[in-house]
């Protein structure tokens, strides 16, 4: 008999990501018999949600069972996998993340994992997704949890601080680092095989290669960078020049980590065209929904997203690797700290995820990342404990703060903007 599962998608009424996940579960015939459970907590958001699973499924033929309700506590009875996308409140909340620091003279990129920002998505976002695993703990305590939220880094480490689950983070960021240098070589994506090692969003690829004959292509990287428009990625390959690797998957999320990331662009996270773009794929959904155009061509390829090939290789016990997985460190990444959460590939099987180590980074590469470890293990710390204290500490080490009066002014004025939704969570 085939092997099935049930799984429970928290955070289902996001249209986006929700749509990217329907793409990877219903392009696929290796969950056919298993139950997807979706969970939100908009009744006709969901409803919408459960409305295009239910004809994805239908015209592709994946044979899965779909449920939706917004009590998500008793969704997790008996859950093999739980896939989580939830965030708070996030445009408004972000804005307030990039624009509250600014304010007081802090110059950072984005503002979601790094910098000031950071520490006010890991203050909000762990309590929640505490209560999700206090749950899991007591009800599918054999459950695999797939976090795909951000702050991606500081969710994986308090997880292996501070729970009994099994659990990976998820995310899309090396196949960004490798069309960057595809790009750069003037190879298709395809055709370029690369290896990261180190944080979210701030990965060394260790290694390029032809995916055809093997070749190491660093070299020609370099020189192919040499003469590429100096307006693409000035910060990643500013660093390249100093580091000799190529680093994360954008100036934007790479800035984040660093006290002279602003130097790439202070811009900011485009709210307005998020949800510009959101509101176009809503509009999009409901012309599919009530009948007006066929269903997209691109609705029926995979996304891109890992979520689907984890899961159908723990249930098979296929043993496949993953080019990337968020896990906490035990030494797979042997300069940088034990319980630091680091990005590296991994394999999947019934057993679980093991990290693969690609052995040690390039040490001025891992004194460069051990300061961001050191920022994420404070600001963990701080948002279990709900403690002020701590984070003004958090602020006060890390290295996109230039002030420790205006650290002191943006955690006053921030901290009483998430007050609702800092509690402890230990």
């Amino acid at each position: 008999m085939a092997a099935v599962t049930k799984i429970v998608f928290l955070g289902a009424s996001s249209a986006s990501f929700g749509l990217s996940m329907f793409r990877d579960l219903f392009s696929t015939h290796e969950l056919t018999g298993s139950t997807l459970v979706l969970v939100g907590r908009d009744a006709e958001r969901l409803a919408r949600a459960k409305a295009v699973a239910g004809l994805l499924n239908e015209r592709s033929g994946a044979g899965l069972t779909i449920e939706a309700t917004t009590d998500w506590r008793s969704a997790l009875d008996g859950a093999g996998f739980i896939v989580h996308s939830t965030a708070i409140d996030r445009n408004r909340l972000w804005r307030h993340d990039f624009e509250v620091p600014r304010k007081y003279g802090i110059r950072h990129t984005l503002g979601e994992n790094g910098g000031p920002g950071a520490l006010f998505f890991t203050l909000r976002t762990l309590p929640v997704v505490f209560d999700f695993v206090r749950e899991i703990e007591a009800r599918c305590p054999e459950a695999l949890f797939i976090n795909f939220s951000n702050p991606e880094s500081r969710i994986i480490l308090a997880l292996g601080q501070h729970s009994r689950i099994k659990h990976v983070g998820l995310c899309h960021g090396i196949f960004i680092a490798r069309s960057q240098v595809a790009s750069i070589l003037g190879l298709p994506d395809d055709r370029v095989e690369v290896w990261g090692a180190g944080l979210n969003h701030f990965q060394c690829l260790m290694q390029i290669l032809d995916r055809d004959t093997g070749a190491d292509l660093y070299p020609l990287l370099r020189e192919k960078e040499a003469s590429h428009d100096p307006e693409v990625a000035p910060l990643t390959r500013a660093l390249f020049h100093s580091f000799g690797h190529w680093l994360g998957c954008g100036d934007g999320h790479v800035g984040e980590y660093l006290a002279y990331g602003w130097e790439a662009g202070e811009g900011g996270y485009n709210f307005d065209w998020d949800e510009g773009e959101r509101a176009k794929l809503n509009r999009l959904i409901d012309d599919v929904l009530a009948g007006r155009i066929e269903i997209p061509d691109w609705w029926r390829m995979p996304s891109g997203e890992r979520a689907v090939a984890v899961i159908a290789s723990v249930l098979h016990d296929r043993k496949q690797l993953i080019e990337s997985g968020v896990v906490h460190n035990r030494h797979a990444i042997p300069n940088l700290p034990a319980d630091a959460a680091v990005e590296v590939p991994v394999v999947a099987d019934r057993a679980g995820i093991h990290p693969v180590s690609l052995g040690p980074l390039p040490e001025p590469i891992a004194k460069l990342m051990t300061i961001q470890v050191q920022v994420q293990q404070l600001a963990v710390q701080a948002a279990m404990q709900a403690s002020k204290e701590i984070a003004l500490q958090a602020l006060l080490i890390d290295p996109v703060v230039n002030s420790a009066t205006s650290a002191r002014q943006l955690l006053d004025e921030l901290w009483e903007i998430n007050r609702p939704y800092i509690r402890p969570s230990i």
